[in-house]
């Protein structure tokens, strides 16, 4: 390979370009947050963005993606998600990787297209093992995105934090875990479990619109997280919540029953309001003082992206 190169400390130097959606004008934070602990390990990375929708919109960047690999001439392509994994091995001059989060595979219209993306990828990087096993590749890993341990973290200024986002001493907060319009994380399961409670004033927080340092002192500020989702991946909230030694309550998606082990103060529930409440009032009478933060250390980001550069490594010394 032309970029490929050795430094002093047997380090290897490569470009990669990352192929992602750029949804709203945003990148999903557990794609930057995996690209920055690549560069921070000295991996040089450049994003190629894909505004577009549905198939037909990721394939009207095939030409776009042709012109920016000859200009960028990176090692590797690491696509996130299916289409852009189906798109970025539509060339075949480069290899491609193609991590796989979770509706790419859960949601059975675009399973086929990403078996197909897996089967042509150089590398597949599923982010659970029940993806894994939806897609069946051989050629494959199971990576699940790290979390950033040096934004979540447990703080000591709970009161201060509280008053930062207006929130009355004497109420119970739960924080949900997406925007309440998403149908996949099923807000209305969540409202109802909270509503069967009657003796504890409880409010549920939408989960949108802040900045990552605001979640991160939003996990310490409240009393607990609730995920009520109808499918998940990996999902990143959970772990995030771990590391901020918050209570969780949750249903059994993806592989949240492997990350919290058995981590004190979290809950999993049954897919309905009365087990989930129940639940809830376990968690609210937990006080944060869970050991999510030392159970949640082998996802550090800076391990994850150590085993992806170790992918890209034996990709390029067979390619």
């Amino acid at each position: 390979m032309q970029n490929l190169k050795e430094k002093n400390n047997n380090k290897t130097e490569m470009k990669i370009l990352t192929v992602c959606s750029r949804n709203n004008g945003k990148i999903s934070p557990f794609i930057t947050d995996q690209v920055e602990a690549l560069k921070n390990e000295g991996i040089e990375v450049e994003y190629f963005h894909i505004d577009g929708k549905g198939l037909s919109g990721y394939l009207k960047e095939y030409k776009k993606l042709i012109k920016r690999i000859k200009k960028s001439n990176p090692d590797i392509v690491h696509a996130h998600y299916g289409f852009s994994g189906l798109l970025s091995v539509l060339q075949r001059k480069k290899p491609v990787v193609t991590t796989f989060h979770g509706c790419d595979v859960n949601v059975a219209k675009n399973r086929f297209l990403s078996q197909i993306a897996s089967y042509l990828s150089t590398k597949s990087i599923f982010v659970s093992e029940d993806l894994s096993n939806k897609i069946n590749q051989k050629n494959s890993e199971v990576i699940p995105c790290g979390v950033d341990l040096g934004i979540f973290y447990p703080r000591d200024n709970i009161e201060e934090i509280r008053k930062k986002f207006n929130l009355d001493k004497d109420k119970k907060y739960i924080l949900f875990s997406s925007s309440f319009s998403n149908p996949v994380k099923n807000y209305p399961l969540a409202k109802d479990s909270v509503l069967t409670i009657k003796d504890i004033e409880i409010e549920l927080i939408e989960l949108k619109g802040y900045s990552r340092s605001e979640v991160s002192m939003l996990l310490n500020a409240v009393d607990a997280v609730l995920l009520t989702s109808i499918r998940e991946g990996s999902p990143q909230f959970i772990k995030e919540a771990m590391a901020c030694n918050c209570p969780i309550v949750t249903t059994d998606v993806g592989d949240i029953r492997d990350v919290i082990g058995k981590t004190d103060g979290c809950y999993i529930a049954s897919n309905n309001s009365v087990d989930i409440s129940k639940k809830i009032r376990q968690a609210l009478s937990f006080e944060r003082k869970t050991n999510g933060r030392k159970n949640i250390n082998h996802f550090d980001n800076k391990l994850i992206a150590n085993n992806i550069i170790d992918i890209y490594n034996s990709i390029l010394k067979n390619y």
